[in-house]
Parts: C-alpha cells; sequence; structure tokens
C-alpha cells in the first residue's frame, strides 16, 4: 500500500512538472506568428486552430520569455488573434521505410505523386549529428558517373562530397541529371529544393525515367514556405543516413544547397538574427557544415556520395554562400557560362575546379594524364591574348605549340550529350590518344 501511495504521489508530482503549453495566437508579423506558450522547446510542432476550423502546422523556432516564436508549415490564411494553439510534441523526425522508395514526397514523407501514402514503420531524426571523424571509413574508390570530364580530371570517390557551383542557366541541373541516370550506386536521393514547379516532372520523367525505381525524390518548390524548404534538405540528408545505416551505396543529389540557405537565412532574418555576410545572418554559417558533414562513409556499413549545385548570383565565385561550401566540401566542380555560351555542355571549366580525393583513388597514369591536361589548358590560357589577336609565333613557345595542337580534340573529348552514358576504361583510352598525338611534333 506504501509502495503504490509512493507511485501516485511521483505521478501526480510529473504532472505537475509538465508545463501547461496551450496558447493562443497573440500577432503576427511577417513569416513569424507570436503565441502565449509557456516553456515551450524549440523544435515543437504545434498547429493553430484558424478561424475556419483549419488546423495549420507551425513549428517553435524562437522565443521571447514566455511568447513563442512560431513558423508555418503552410499559408498563414485564417490565422488571428487569439486562434488557439495546440503543442503536438516534437516535429524534428520523420517517418522512413523501404516503401520510400520508387516514391515522390515532401519533407514530411507525404506523398505528391498520386500514389497512396507509403507503409513507413520506422522513425529517423531531421537534425542529426554528422558520424564522428575517426569512425569515418577513407575514400578509397572512385565511383564512376559515365561524364567523360568528371570520370577523366575530376575524379569523384564513393563517400565523397562534391559542390556544382555556377551561375543561373549555366546547366548544373543538367549535369545533375546525367549523374542520376548514369553513376554506379544502390539507392539515389534527391532533393529539389526551391525549384520551379514545372521542373520537378521535368526532372523525374526526364532524367531519373526507370531510374525512379531506385531513388527517392524529396520536393520542396520554391512556393513553400522557408522552414518547409528548409526542412527538404534536411529531409533528403535523413533519408539518404537511413539507407545508408542498411549498408546501401547511396548518392544523395541536392538541388539546390544556395536555396536550402536561402530559407535559413529567411527563417533566421524573421526571428530577429542580425544579418552579417551580404544579408546572410550567423545561423546559415552554422547549419551549412553540419548539414554537410551528415553525408560521407560510415565505420563498416554504407556510404553516401553527395552532390549539392550551388548558385553563385551573378556567376560570383566569391559568394559567401559558395565560398563557404567550397571550404566544407571535399572538392566543387565550375560551371562555365562562357563555355555554355558556345555551346560546350557539360560547361565544366577545369583549371579552377578540383577534387580533393583525386590522387587517392585513382592511378600513377590517370594522375598523370590529367596533369598533362591542365597544363594543355593552362598553357592556352596564358597565351590566350596573343592567340587570339594572331600575334603568336609558332615555335616560340613549346608548350604553347602543344597546347595550339592538343586543345581542339581535348576540348571535344570534353564535350558530351546529355544522352551519352561512356564507361571508364572508354573514357581514358579516349584521353590517353588525345595526349599522346597532341604530343607528337
Amino acid at each position: 500500500m506504501r509502495r503504490l501511495r509512493l507511485d501516485i504521489a511521483g505521478a501526480l508530482l510529473d504532472q505537475a512538472l509538465v508545463p501547461d503549453v496551450c496558447g493562443k495566437v497573440l500577432r503576427a508579423t511577417g513569416l513569424v506568428v507570436e503565441a502565449s506558450l509557456p516553456k515551450a522547446p524549440v523544435g515543437t510542432g504545434c498547429e493553430i486552430i484558424a478561424a475556419d476550423g483549419r488546423p495549420v502546422p507551425a513549428e517553435v523556432v524562437g522565443f521571447n520569455g514566455s511568447t513563442a516564436l512560431l513558423m508555418l508549415l503552410s499559408d498563414m490564411r485564417g490565422v488571428a488573434e487569439g486562434c488557439a494553439v495546440r503543442p503536438g510534441g516534437k516535429s524534428a523526425e520523420i517517418p522512413v521505410g523501404p516503401e520510400l522508395l520508387g516514391r515522390i514526397v515532401d519533407p514530411a514523407m507525404r506523398p505528391v505523386d498520386g500514389l497512396p501514402p507509403p507503409r513507413l514503420t520506422e522513425r529517423i531524426g531531421l537534425d542529426n549529428n554528422p558520424p564522428m571523424a575517426m569512425t569515418r571509413r577513407r575514400i578509397a574508390e572512385q565511383m564512376p558517373t559515365s561524364v567523360r570530364a568528371l570520370d577523366s580530371m575530376l575524379c569523384l570517390g564513393e563517400g565523397q562530397r562534391l559542390g556544382i557551383m555556377a551561375g543561373p542557366g549555366v546547366g548544373k541541373s543538367v549535369l545533375l541529371g546525367m549523374l542520376a541516370r548514369a553513376a554506379e550506386a544502390e539507392i539515389i536521393v534527391v532533393g529539389l529544393i526551391g525549384e520551379r514547379g514545372r521542373e520537378v516532372r521535368e526532372f523525374v520523367e526526364r532524367d531519373l525515367g526507370p531510374g525512379l525505381a531506385r531513388s527517392v525524390v524529396v520536393v520542396a518548390t520554391s512556393d513553400e514556405p522557408p522552414l518547409v524548404r528548409l526542412r527538404a534538405g534536411m529531409a533528403a540528408t535523413s533519408v539518404a543516413e537511413y539507407f545508408r545505416e542498411q549498408g546501401k551505396k547511396v548518392l544523395l543529389l541536392m538541388d539546390s544547397l544556395s536555396r536550402v540557405c536561402m530559407a535559413q537565412r529567411e527563417v533566421g532574418l524573421a526571428t530577429g538574427e542580425p544579418p552579417t555576410t551580404k544579408g546572410y545572418p550567423p545561423s546559415v554559417f552554422a547549419m551549412l557544415p553540419r548539414l554537410l558533414e551528415r553525408a560521407g562513409n560510415s565505420h563498416d556499413r554504407g556510404s553516401i556520395t553527395a552532390l549539392y549545385t550551388v548558385l553563385a548570383e551573378g556567376d560570383d565565385q566569391t559568394d559567401p554562400i559558395v565560398d563557404s561550401a567550397k571550404a566544407v566540401l571535399d572538392g566543387h566542380v565550375v560551371l562555365s557560362r562562357k563555355l555554355a555560351s558556345a555551346g560546350h555542355f557539360p560547361a565544366i571549366d577545369i583549371l579552377p575546379s578540383v577534387s580533393r580525393v583525386m590522387t587517392e583513388i585513382v592511378s600513377k597514369e590517370h594522375q598523370a594524364l590529367a596533369i598533362n591536361v591542365r597544363d594543355v589548358l593552362s598553357a592556352y590560357q596564358e597565351s590566350a591574348d596573343l592567340i587570339e589577336v594572331g600575334a603568336y609565333v609558332g615555335g616560340t613557345n613549346p608548350r604553347v605549340d602543344r597546347a595550339l595542337r592538343t586543345r581542339p580534340a581535348l576540348l571535344d573529348f570534353l564535350r558530351q550529350r546529355s544522352d551519352e552514358h561512356i564507361p571508364l576504361p572508354q573514357t581514358m583510352s579516349h584521353l590517353s590518344r588525345v595526349i599522346a598525338e597532341g604530343a607528337r611534333t
């Protein structure tokens, strides 16, 4: 009896310690709704009961004393002063499971492809901790992509994280589609974040095609609230982590990382953060490495090889997001507007691009060929002004003479149709011939 009384007393005490956080809307300013929710932790999922009785999902993103700052996961129509706010618990988790394969879903894993909801029996966090540094396997194997310029000059390793840097309209999404169709991965996770609505179906049907069966596509279009777009980047990474834990070789394609950062900027500014670099608040530069470090190899299971498109506004390669991404990623591919304007696709500018793991995953012979290609391209670039005005005299510089002989065939080698799939041995054999013929005087 005494034990029973103690249990009842303990339960009553626990109940007394649970804060009553049910509240009401106080006001709405811009993207933020203020509500009386004392002691509501950041990350708590809520429902605002709109004036028409419709539940509006929201999340606590900050607080000021007993006033919680909420951001909505849908539009703000019907939200008015005095509307009831019901906390629903921690929202930073999503359901996952094998039935996600072949599906197109939103960041909450709800289907957007018109099919019945998948049966998902497991849950995973949205904002997971990256693997510990010493638990990661080293990147030791090349992942062929069937893109000649990448496989020969900017080799992608299994577990590598690579950025694709370019201004708008230079071919980032087309290159991503080439990789989605041909890369040697067991599972493909695609995050389409901030995209135009029409591009989603185009990417799925044109670029993935039959590959959709081994893919999961997470979509948050440009018209979605910033919190939804931010969660889409995290959700795509979480789904990739789930399949990595199953021992799978995962390819994560995120288009685009810049729009995830822009969504975080909107969230940060709306909650009162000061703008720092080019209008980005500090939370953007704290979020970015945390998100990117989640990809890579695990200790003894699968891997996540990740490619992120990064929008260089005005083709500015010193944009703060471009700079920050370069500092964290294991390499970057720069797309050139000049090459794209000349009809050279994929418009990969080899000289400013780099793969930081290439020397670890390819043979000495492969490295020597890549060095030869860079020497040809840099020699031509150094004398381009003289060559283009006809002032260069043949025989003046052996490096430039060699570049003039080799460059046309080399540029032809680096061009590729978006529907071409070229095996790695064929790529290296072709490049060897180009370099050997250019070396003949």
